[in-house]
């Protein structure tokens, strides 16, 4: 893999600078995403970075932006309310946070194949059931399902970084209030976020010649956000919503692709 040059090779060791480039257009398509529909950072991270990188490197630059985001999304309707959603979802964040840390300590020995279809197979199965109205209703709250959920979620996001997909499925089953939802997701994904630096801290994915990378995914990621945000305030959020998915059915259908064909 290229070096960035130009005195640059002890900040970015594993990256050209087109690479970079590259990687920031990439990190604002991903705030974007974010800021119109409050889910998909990673998945999009994901599935645009590893065109061009190995997916640890394309992993670790998603966790300090992924962390930062989620936590802005969580407190926008302040503390208090993230509080109470913290304690409405305990089951499904502790369940997601052991499964999490424990499968990030094989992300390392996952074939790149493998952590591709895991993550392309899911995505590409909700989104299509969301885009065709094809969505699993639950009648309440009930402990064994949130219990498979989180931690289905947290394996998903230990080795991959990308968790949404089943949260959002899990929440849209329960009928979960617009602003509801996104709130519990910025607190599901802020904690997650969390975790999953921890985790990587210990595997060694995010280490002295990735951080930096991290780091600077994080500004392109914030504006991306910010601009989805204020498309999300002035159109219509079923039409973006509809074209996000979309889009995620065409990531996840990439990831398979590459998974099974290469």
């Amino acid at each position: 893999m290229g070096r960035y040059v130009g005195g640059m090779e002890t900040v970015f060791p594993l990256l050209s600078g087109s690479e970079l480039l590259l990687a920031i257009v990439i990190a604002i398509l991903a705030g974007f995403v974010k800021g119109v529909v409050g889910f998909a950072m990673p998945l999009v991270f994901i599935s645009g970075l590893t065109t061009f990188m190995v997916p640890e490197l394309a992993l670790a630059g998603l966790i300090l932006p992924t962390l930062a985001t989620n936590v802005q999304q969580a407190l926008r309707q302040g503390i208090g309310p993230a509080v109470r959603s913290t304690l409405d979802f305990r089951i499904f964040l502790l369940c997601g946070g052991f499964a999490l840390i424990f499968s990030a300590q094989f992300v390392r020995v996952v074939p790149d194949q493998v952590m591709m279809a895991m993550i392309g197979v899911p995505v590409t199965v909700f989104a299509f059931m969301q885009l065709t109205g094809r969505q699993i209703r639950l009648a309440g709250r009930s402990t064994g399902i949130e219990v498979g959920a989180g931690t289905f979620a947290g394996v998903l996001g230990g080795v991959s970084g990308i968790w949404g997909p089943p949260t959002v499925a899990y929440l849209t089953a329960l009928d979960t209030p617009k602003l509801d939802q996104m709130r519990v997701q910025g607190v599901i994904y802020g904690l997650g976020a969390v975790a999953l630096l921890v985790a990587h801290l210990g595997s060694g994915v995010l280490r002295a010649e990735t951080i930096g990378f991290s780091l600077a995914m994080m500004p392109p990621a914030y504006i991306g956000v910010k601009a989805g945000n204020a498309v999300m305030d002035r159109i219509d959020q079923a039409m973006f919503r509809k074209a996000t998915l979309a889009v995620l059915t065409i990531a996840g259908l990439n990831l398979i692709r590459r998974a099974f064909i290469g």
